[in-house]
């Protein structure tokens, strides 16, 4: 007699037995401690011999699951398939699958293509790899990453205003899925289809949560229950309280930073007007966390070294990434804490719009434009910069 809902609930070892049958080898086994098992008995097509298949544990699995595995199995041993056989095979092709990552792919791919290209062009693909694709999509099983994984990845580049330099990292991930459908990894190239969906130029403003909003951020921050590591949590706050240029701030040299003036001057070369030194006055809160990077990692070169490699900074992406988890996806990006700064300063401080800009490494926009030299308004820089800290502390405390 076939089962029921009801039958598979109530039934007991005492009242029943070991087993209650469905009918063509399916049974629901019952255990003196009250567990029930789903099995399916038959006799494997090559040998002839009597075997079990295990469908799951119930009530997890319910009557109508079971009977829908059974029927895959049964249909298995009609076709001449060992359905346990079969179950392994499936299990070997999903962990393979989990082994065939993105970067094992993307780094295959690179190799065989390492001798028709030029040191330079080798050494940018090697870069856009490692800082821009692998931290984001590295260790995602080529098979399980979509269309919108690819999104994802070149919004993250694009919300750092490198819109070009998403697309033509979304033109390299087209060339790996290529490898990879050539290799037999994969069926299509899903990055083909988003021809034309990454435009050249930003489409707006960069998002930056408002002033009312920095108390619940920082909130947020602190508490970190998003599991920031320890050096990417101080660089959220660093960026907050320095708001330099994410660039800027990941290609950071101890080098540059004078903890006697509490001054890090940031070269004219990596700034994005080249030629002119930048001076971020470091607030007592600022030189207090670059204290405790040193005293972290102890890195020879960089502020914020990589995790992955000794020998380069932190990836562009990280901040990003330690704002998403936060759940600040759309909300907020590493460009954004500029627009924030600039608003707060000049609508809670009170701050001239000219010391502001200055700050931000802006053009000036008084009557002497650039005739001024790189120390203007230095002296009221470092006043701002302090009380833009202890403001933050401010109402991170009132928060």
């Amino acid at each position: 007699m076939k089962l029921d809902a009801l039958k598979c609930k109530n039934a007991t070892r005492e009242k029943d037995g070991g087993k209650l049958t469905d009918g063509r080898g399916l049974y629901l086994e019952l255990h003196k401690n009250g567990s029930k098992y789903w099995r399916y008995k038959y006799r494997c097509p090559h040998t002839k011999k009597e075997k079990l298949l295990a469908l799951g544990v119930y009530p997890e699995v319910s009557l109508s699951e079971a009977r829908a595995k059974h029927a895959q199995a049964h249909k298995l041993v009609s076709d001449g398939v060992d359905p346990q056989e079969h179950k392994k095979e499936q299990a070997r092709v999903r962990a393979q699958e989990a082994r065939n990552t993105f970067r094992i792919l993307a780094l295959e791919w690179f190799e065989q293509k390492k001798p028709e290209w030029s040191q330079k062009n080798i050494d940018t693909v090697a870069s856009r790899l490692e800082k821009d694709v692998f931290p984001v999509i590295g260790d995602i099983p080529i098979k399980q990453i979509t269309h919108q994984t690819l999104l994802d990845l070149a919004n993250s580049i694009k919300e750092r205003g490198a819109n070009e330099l998403a697309k033509r990292v979304v033109r390299m991930c087209y060339h790996i899925f290529q490898y990879a459908i050539i290799t037999g990894h994969v069926d299509r190239n899903i990055a083909a289809d988003l021809k034309g969906l990454i435009k050249s130029k930003p489409a707006g403003h960069y998002a930056a949560i408002e002033t009312r909003d920095i108390p619940s951020f920082i909130k947020e921050l602190r508490s970190n229950r998003a599991n920031l590591k320890r050096q990417t949590y101080l660089a959220v706050e660093l960026m907050m309280l320095c708001f330099v240029r994410t660039s800027e701030m990941i290609k950071a040299e101890w080098k540059e930073i004078d903890f006697d003036n509490a001054e890090w001057i940031i070269p004219g070369a990596r700034m994005k007007v080249k030629g002119r030194d930048h001076v971020v006055p470091l607030s007592r809160q600022a030189v207090a966390i670059l204290k405790e990077l040193k005293e972290l990692h102890s890195h020879r070169t960089y502020v914020f070294p990589s995790r992955v490699s000794s020998k380069n900074h932190m990836s562009n992406n990280t901040i990003l990434m330690a704002l998403r988890r936060m759940g600040y996806a759309k909300e907020m990006t590493g460009h954004g804490f500029r627009a924030m700064a600039r608003t707060a300063i000049r609508e809670k401080l009170g701050y001239d719009r000219d010391v502001i800009e200055k700050q931000l490494a802006h053009k000036s926009s008084g009557p002497l434009g650039e005739a001024y030299d790189r120390t203007q308004f230095i002296d009221q820089r470092k006043v701002m910069m302090q009380d833009w800290a202890d403001w933050l502390d401010k109402v991170a405390k009132a928060g």
